[in-house]
This record gives C-alpha cells, sequence and structure tokens, in this order.
C-alpha cells in the first residue's frame, strides 16, 4: 500500500462500512486498470541487498533511490517520521512505495488500456534506471530474491512493518518471508455492481491459481533451486491463514458486501493509527474498535480510514476494496508484467468472456479449488483440477480473455490491441514451461549451479 488513507469520518454502523464498499461501483465507461509491481533492490558488484540508509562502501541506498526520484519526478514525498519512505503523483494517480524489505513498488495510475500501462512501466523503469544505476544498484524480476536468507534482508523504517514483522510468528512460519523477500505483480479492477463483484470475485478467486501457474517465477531460495516454482505463493500458505486464501464464503449464497465485511470484521488487526503514529492492536478485532472497546485503545472509536487501511492489511488471493484485486502472480519481466493486466481486462471488462470464465469454473467445488491451490505452487502447469490439467483450463482462460481484449477495441499507434501482451501466456501454455522451469534450466546447465548469474540476466 502506497499510504495510509487519511479520512476521519466516524462509522457509526456496520451499515456505514457497507455502503463503503458500494460506493465503489463505477459506470462501465469508467472502468480502468490499476497495475501495481514490487522489484528486490540488488547492488551489482556483490549481488548484496539494498539498505534503507547508504553504507561508508557504498554510493547510495534506498534513501538516495527515493531521493534522486523525487528530484526526478518531483512527487510528493510520503514519510513516516523522520523517513522518506514513498512518493505520490501530484494527480493522486501512481505512488511509489516501499516494501518491508526494500522491495521498490510502483502502484500504477488507474489506466484505461494495457498500452498506457506499458508505457507507464517503461516511464518508470527508465526513471528506475537513470537514478540507481550511477548507485550501481540493479532490480530483479523474479518472485523472490533468490540468493540471499532472510536474515540478511534489510528492515525499511516503516511502523506498521516492525508491528506486522513482531506479530507474523505468532500465526504462521513464513510470514517473514512473505514481508522480506518476495515480490508481485498484481491488478486493480472495477466493479459495476454488487452482483458484478460477486462474479468477477468468484471467477477471480478460482482462476487465481491458474494465473499463479501461468506467471510462476520463483524457483529459487538461499542460493537453489527450492523445490517450488512460485516459492512466493508457498509462502503465502503458511503466513496467516486468518487474512488469506481463497475466501470459501465468497461462493456460498448471499455473498455480497455485507459477508466482505463481516469477514474483514473478525480478521485481526494490526494497528491503529493516531496522528503519525501507529498503535499496536495485533490480534484485535475491528468488531471491538467500531463499538469503542478495544482493550488497547479504550474510548477510541473507529473512523474510515481505520477501516481502509485494515483492509489493505487483509491478504486472500483476491482482496475486495473499492475494487478488486488480483494477487496471485509472482514478479516477472516487461512481457511478463504486462501479461497479468491484458489476462483480467480481457475477462473482466467484457461480459461474454466473464461469462466464459464462469462457465469454466462454476461447477469446480471447493475442495477441487483447495486442492488446486496447494499443488500450484510446486506443479505449477502440471497441477490438475476436475480431472484436467493446469495446461488446458489455461488455453481454456486465455481464448475468451483474447476475445475480450479483441472486443474492448483498443490499438496502440501501430494499429496493434491488447492481444498481442497475451503471447507471453500464449507461448508458456504452449511449451508446457514456466518461466522458472526456464530457470532451473539454465541453473543446472548454463551456471553449473551458481546462482549469481541470475542476478544480470533477470535485471529489469
Amino acid at each position: 500500500m502506497a499510504r495510509d488513507v487519511i479520512d476521519s469520518a466516524a462509522i457509526e454502523t456496520r451499515d456505514d462500512l457497507v455502503t463503503w464498499f458500494e460506493k465503489g461501483c463505477k459506470a462501465r465507461s469508467a472502468f480502468r486498470l490499476g497495475t501495481e509491481h514490487e522489484k528486490v533492490p540488488f547492488y551489482r558488484a556483490d549481488t548484496t541487498p539494498v539498505p534503507y540508509e547508504r553504507t561508508a562502501s557504498r554510493s547510495g541506498g534506498i534513501r538516495d533511490l527515493l531521493e534522486g526520484l523525487q528530484a526526478r519526478l518531483k512527487w510528493e514525498p510520503i514519510s513516516d517520521g523522520a523517513a522518506l519512505i514513498g512518493l505520490a503523483a501530484p494527480d493522486a494517480g501512481a505512488a511509489i512505495s516501499l516494501e518491508p524489505g526494500g522491495q521498490f513498488e510502483l502502484s500504477g495510475a488507474p489506466l484505461e488500456t494495457v498500452h498506457e500501462v506499458a508505457r507507464e512501466f517503461d516511464a518508470h523503469i527508465a526513471d528506475l534506471h537513470a537514478i540507481a544505476e550511477p548507485l550501481g544498484i540493479g532490480f530483479l524480476s523474479l518472485g523472490m530474491q533468490p540468493k540471499w536468507p532472510r536474515t540478511a534482508m534489510p528492515i525499511m523504517p516503516k511502523q506498521r512493518y516492525a508491528i506486522m514483522a513482531s506479530y507474523m510468528p505468532k500465526v504462521g512460519t513464513l510470514g517473514l518471508d512473505m514481508m522480506f523477500r518476495t515480490a508481485t505483480v498484481q491488478v486493480n479492477l472495477d466493479y459495476e455492481s454488487e452482483v458484478d463483484m460477486v462474479k468477477k470475485l468468484r471467477v477471480g478467486l478460482a482462476l487465481q491459481p491458474i494465473a499463479t501457474a501461468m506467471f510462476a517465477n520463483s524457483p529459487f531460495a538461499d542460493g537453489k533451486p527450492n523445490g517450488f516454482l512460485s516459492m512466493r505463493s508457498e509462502i503465502w500458505r503458511d503466513t496467516d491463514r486468518a487474512r488469506t486464501g481463497m475466501l470459501p464464503f465468497a461462493f456460498e449464497d448471499g455473498m455480497g458486501f455485507e459477508r466482505y465485511v463481516d469477514y474483514a470484521l473478525d480478521v485481526p488487526m494490526y494497528f491503529v493509527k493516531r496522528g503519525e503514529h501507529y498503535h499496536d492492536v495485533s490480534g484485535a478485532r475491528f468488531r471491538d474498535l467500531l463499538a469503542g472497546k478495544l482493550a488497547e485503545l479504550p474510548g477510541e472509536h473507529a473512523t474510515m480510514s481505520d477501516w481502509a487501511n485494515h483492509l489493505s492489511t487483509i491478504f486472500p488471493e483476491v482482496r475486495l476494496k473499492r475494487f478488486l484485486e488480483m494477487r496471485g502472480a509472482d514478479m516477472g519481466g516487461r512481457d511478463h508484467v504486462l501479461a497479468s493486466p491484458a489476462l483480467w481486462a480481457g475477462l473482466f471488462y467484457d461480459e461474454t468472456a466473464l461469462d466464459g470464465a464462469w462457465e469454466l469454473v462454476k461447477n469446480w467445488s471447493q475442495q477441487e479449488r483447495s486442492a488446486l491451490r496447494a499443488d500450484v505452487p510446486r506443479l505449477g502447469l502440471k497441477a490438475e483440477i476436475a480431472g484436467r490439467s493446469v495446461r488446458d483450463v489455461a488455453n481454456d482462460v486465455l481464448a475468451p480473455a483474447r476475445g475480450g481484449l479483441t472486443r474492448r477495441n483498443h490499438a496502440d499507434p501501430s494499429g496493434k490491441d491488447e492481444t498481442i501482451y497475451l503471447d507471453y501466456l500464449d507461448n508458456i501454455v504452449a511449451e508446457n514451461r514456466t518461466s522458472a522451469e526456464r530457470w532451473v534450466q539454465r541453473y543446472k546447465e548454463a551456471w553449473n549451479e551458481n546462482i549469481d548469474p541470475i542476478f544480470e540476466e533477470a535485471r529489469l
């Protein structure tokens, strides 16, 4: 999340929270795409992680990157106390933020087409290179830091991350790895109504493991293959089950904004922010804050800021806010990043495509969806659901996505529509081989089982 929401309006009742979601409904003409991508920084000279502050032997750290980008872009600073922790575009569209281990995240502006996302990505990478290269810093196009252990990763000076890092080991064994070593690309999409939200949420949840398989790109940890194609995805399975997963209730009768509100009210909180201070209330329930009965902050009542910030600390495979976030993909290179918004725009922003996608998944049982989620991080396209391989299902998913993009009919200056961004996924499925599998082959054959070459070959 780029910056905490500021909205001091008091929440009077549970209905106010339902209304908050309802205000996210948009006319189809106003539908936009927001693409977020995290990039793991490293020093090119020796592949080591980049700390927040520069050291005597280094020409720059994460703070220097942010300060250089601020001077270049003229974006507004985002601070946590005295620490510069991000930048926000003056038009409140895009923002740059830091993940716990220094992963650089661009939260892209809401854009109409994937062509615009491509231009935004290219401009962002050019800006990063302009500042980072003189500092000897590069960025990885992978879903996980491939070499350095969690204990070697830097810690960014953000209060909320300190609270999360203290709480994570209490609820799972891999939460700190998620925080400090992984990187993702996610896509944010709009909904027209409650009914539209539910349909997209269900399709998105069911297909998220299919996307995870196609975008699998985190096969290394601690300098060697980790036994998974998407270790990033596997890590989420043992991070915090109270706030992650496939949301089985979303497929039950009566699903809607109210049902998601009730779910979120019971997801344990991390913090309550008052002024510039983050109060550690980890494990408490939002219901108690809503009732003014939070033991850690007696007498405090919930505001809309508290609600929006709490929702940002819930991590299911598809997250509901005033839009829907597709969260299943590892980070990758340019083609990889752009294929993600193309896939979901093709499926979600064309009614025929969305109907086709629902037909593919509507008869899958909860048990089948759960088993698929468990198998995909290890097996990728070779996992199965309902007697079919993920590869075959992916083929069936790409067809309506391509049709949806064709009917959207957004052409770039050369006359090509958005389907060009699906070619990357078509090739992966046709070859039945993920990026992760290609990297493992390179490790075993070309690199003589030395991980270091990936820092240049997978450099953005």
